[in-house]
């Protein structure tokens, strides 16, 4: 028995409105997953029975997810990643601050921050460095958000994890595929930031850069994150695989080390799980809602809609995930979803797994940063702006999230340089 189109559609929109409501994301997934399901015609036993088969499809990429905060929590409490992001503006210095403050929140990411706390560490420096050559907010916020997405895509984050879970490929392959994508990013990202440079509000400094003699060295800020690099790249160079589960813990705790920081061990691993809890209690919600979809008829009703128009069958990628990133304006979210929800149907095109998930994975990207997500309100009030100026970046943001699922598209879908 399937969910009906409508009820699918329901789901989702209610989900979005509850989240606008100020909801906490994984009820109003959940909620959105029982209307669904009721008004989908399914009855409430297969209701409960779709929602909990989706949630169990994920679990082992939670797992993983939960694990990962050990390594977040070093880099972030330890000042790690403050040092990284500092070391980067300074070598670029003032006349390069665009691109120094894209590569800053490019390379947090990279290694495993969250976007928005590598915006939150990269923003006072940035406010310093934008009041000495007189950028303003709208500038300097759209280079620090495309740093972000250029990060994300190819990181060993939450939504790269579940991308590779989904489509069981290697996290490494999948932070690989992700790379064509992050450099179209980099670049976009920096035209359009030194197009807005002199955009928007004034910049006021009301934060404090971090104490410089307080932080580690840059070597050992990048211990953490290089060991678990070396481990996850065991499989491809010495055909040792070593699973996520551990690599990325364990880079946490040779950081600890390196760094001479290991008494503070639970309390980077209270920060690193209290971060990473919040993700996976939102991967929970999803799954849920993912259940109803994928036993929905809104797959045939999307794919009978590209038939309709002539497209290609291996669009269903990249439209699914700009699809499912929009709805729920979070990169994690929308890979999990569009993955878990058309992951099979577009493997049965032949399209293979990793060029399915890359394309995926780079679609989530246009739109996760909307008004119903988080976000878009944490990045706006790293340098203090209004809701109504945080609006206007969100069709810059969107077009470098297109341009990497462009480039991912043409190189996976098109050119099929992974087969």
């Amino acid at each position: 028995m399937s969910v009906s189109a409508i009820g699918a559609i329901l789901a989702l929109v209610i989900a979005i409105i509850l989240i606008l409501k100020k909801v906490p994301p994984t009820y109003a997934m959940i909620i959105g997953a029982i209307i669904g399901g009721l008004v989908g015609g399914v009855g409430l036993f297969n209701t409960v029975t779709y929602m909990i088969d989706g949630t169990k499809n994920i679990v082992s990429a939670v797992i993983r997810i939960v694990v990962a905060g050990v390594l977040a929590g070093t880099l972030i409490e330890s000042g790690a990643a403050a040092r990284i992001a500092e070391s980067i503006v300074k070598r670029l210095g003032s006349k390069n601050a665009m691109l120094a403050m894209i590569l800053a929140t490019w390379a947090l990411t990279a290694v495993g921050v969250f976007g928005d706390v590598a915006i939150i560490t990269v923003s006072p420096i940035a406010i310093q460095i934008a009041q000495k050559v007189g950028y303003r907010k709208l500038g300097i916020l759209i280079a620090m958000i495309g740093g972000v997405k250029a990060g994300n895509v190819m990181s060993p984050n939450p939504n790269t994890i579940a991308a590779a879970e989904t489509f069981k490929v290697p996290l490494t392959s999948m932070i690989a595929a992700g790379v064509p994508a992050a450099i179209a990013a980099i670049i976009i990202t920096l035209i359009i930031a030194k197009r807005l440079s002199h955009h928007g509000t004034e910049v006021v400094a009301d934060h404090i850069v971090s104490n410089d003699e307080a932080l580690p060295s840059l070597a050992a800020s990048l211990s953490g994150p290089a060991v678990t690099i070396l481990l996850l790249l065991g499989r491809p160079l010495f055909n040792v695989t070593i699973d996520p589960l551990i690599a990325l813990p364990v880079g946490g705790l040779v950081g600890m080390i390196v760094m001479g920081k290991v008494k503070h061990i639970i309390h980077y691993l209270e920060f690193g799980l209290d971060k990473m809890s919040g993700v996976a209690m939102l991967l929970i919600g999803t799954g849920t809602l993912a259940g109803i979809i994928a036993n929905s008829t809104l797959k045939v009703v999307i794919i009978n809609g590209l038939n309709s128009v002539g497209l290609p069958a291996f669009l269903l990628a990249p439209i699914s995930g700009i699809l499912m990133g929009a709805a729920s304006a979070s990169s994690t979210a929308g890979t999990t979803l569009a993955s878990q929800v058309f992951g099979g149907t577009i493997l049965s095109y032949g399209v293979g797994a990793l060029a399915a998930g890359a394309m995926v994975h780079s679609g989530s990207f246009v739109f996760d940063g909307l008004p119903h997500g988080s976000f878009f309100h944490v990045s706006a009030g790293t340098v203090n702006m209004q809701i109504k100026e945080r609006l206007k970046l969100i069709p810059y943001e969107a077009f470098i999230g297109v341009c990497m699922v462009t480039t991912s598209t043409i190189l996976y879908g098109v050119i099929k340089i992974l087969g």
